[in-house]
């Protein structure tokens, strides 16, 4: 009963808030590429407390308001990273591959641009290269998400009253912006832009505007490399546009819940889902230190058809998943060099070096790489019994969730373009 009035009490807040009331000063905007419901609900189980009888809400719990659709605007029904992400940023569905254009190729105006024009400043955070789908639907148009050097160019060329789009970008992509034919750190360095390009010196990074690119691609996963790189990443953008001062728009993706699902591999998920959620945290605790700001976060689509249990079975083991420390590219990577596989397969995974498994991964082995990966991937999902229906994206909803001045405008079923049309709406009102 009492969740029921609590909830019952933020639908009345939705309908009878005060017209009046102030637009938030700043917005934070966080998309988990490919993070469906599954995924929130599994990284439940994941930092669950075993010592308790409870399991514990996580801080997608604490935010919950809703859930939106995903569709693109063409028949698939399943979207993509791009049309998802020209949805979130332009209040308009396109075609699969559309970078902030129209079904007719023509360009959108988005949110980032609109803030841009309001003299707010800008930033961009993404564990993925910078000019990947999602972001680059905040900063670039293009035809296709495929034209990456195209795209790093709009980073730069796309001016907004004369200004650069972006303030403050920081995530990968090196390969794209220094090239052959374009040096485009040299240039943003030349419009006074401070520049980082490594990670370990990120608070090197002392004002705005700054460019950090930290991987020639995206950045290393969480799982075998810096395991809160994003976390890290929106604490310093956080702080800088703190002492900024100016009202501002940042865009945080955590790029890779996405990679992890299409490659099935349910640890990746979960150490990436792990980064975004105190990623989360950071951005919920600057909320309560600046109640003019209001975070939503929502998911462009979900990846890989994820189920908690498989096989017929009522189970799922997070331990097993907890007990796997790399991913499985890594792990077959470390069974490929060695010829003592037993002692690298107990060391990556806790799991018992059964001669079953034994059987399948010098098979595997024997075949190659790509196979060895497949194979460490099905012993790690059948030992927790973790589902996977598909290596690319599926149509059901996603999560939404909402903190601080204005959240209560996010509660419910909704488009995916009505979550960017209420936040333009804030953007236009200051």
């Amino acid at each position: 009963m009492k969740r029921t009035l609590t909830f019952a009490s933020m639908i009345c807040a939705s309908f009878f808030a005060n017209a009046e009331q102030a637009a938030p000063k700043n917005i934070i905007y966080m998309i988990g590429d490919g993070m469906g419901p599954a995924y929130t609900s599994a990284y439940r189980y994941y930092v669950d407390d075993k010592n308790t009888k409870v399991v514990e809400p996580t801080v997608f719990d604490s935010i919950l308001v809703g859930m939106a659709h995903t569709y693109p605007d063409d028949d698939t029904i399943v979207t993509d990273s791009a049309a998802g992400a020209t949805a979130l940023s332009t209040a308009t569905k396109s075609y699969n591959g559309a970078i902030a254009v129209d079904t007719h190729k023509h360009d959108l105006k988005t949110m980032l641009e609109i803030a841009k024009e309001r003299k707010m400043t800008t930033a961009l955070v993404a564990t993925s290269q910078i000019n990947h789908a999602t972001p680059a639907s905040f900063a670039a148009h293009n035809e296709s998400r495929r034209n990456y050097d195209d795209i790093a160019n709009d980073f730069f060329d796309n001016k907004i009253n004369g200004a650069l789009p972006v303030d403050l970008m920081l995530g990968g992509g090196t390969q794209y912006f220094i090239r052959e034919d374009r040096n485009l750190v040299n240039e943003f360095i030349a419009q006074g832009y401070q520049y980082s390009d490594n990670l370990s010196q990120l608070g090197q990074l002392q004002q705005i505007p700054a460019l950090g690119l930290y991987a020639a691609k995206g950045l290393p996963f969480a799982l075998d490399g810096e395991s809160k790189r994003l976390t890290k990443m929106t604490d310093k953008a956080l702080s800088l546009l703190a002492a900024n001062e100016n009202p501002f728009f940042v865009m945080i993706e955590g790029s890779q819940i996405d990679w992890c699902g299409h490659a099935n591999d349910i640890a990746c998920a979960m150490a990436e889902m792990d980064d975004f959620a105190h990623a989360i945290d950071k951005a919920k605790a600057y909320v309560d230190a600046h109640p003019d700001t209001l975070l939503v976060i929502t998911a462009d689509h979900s990846t890989g058809g994820l189920t908690i249990g498989a096989n017929g079975q009522y189970l799922w083991h997070a331990d097993v998943v907890k007990g796997v420390t790399a991913t499985a590219g890594v792990i077959a990577e470390r069974l490929l060099a060695s010829d003592d596989m037993a002692t690298v397969w107990q060391q990556t995974t806790a799991l018992e070096f059964t001669e079953a498994r034994k059987v399948l991964l010098t098979q595997a082995k024997n075949v190659g790489e790509d196979a060895l990966v497949m194979t460490v991937k099905k012993l790690i999902n059948e030992a927790s019994f973790t589902g996977w229906t598909t290596s690319g994206h599926t149509a059901i909803d996603v999560p939404v969730f909402a903190y601080g001045n204005g959240a209560e405008q996010f509660i419910g079923s909704q488009n995916n373009t009505d979550i960017a049309q209420k936040l333009i709406n804030f953007i236009n009102n200051k």
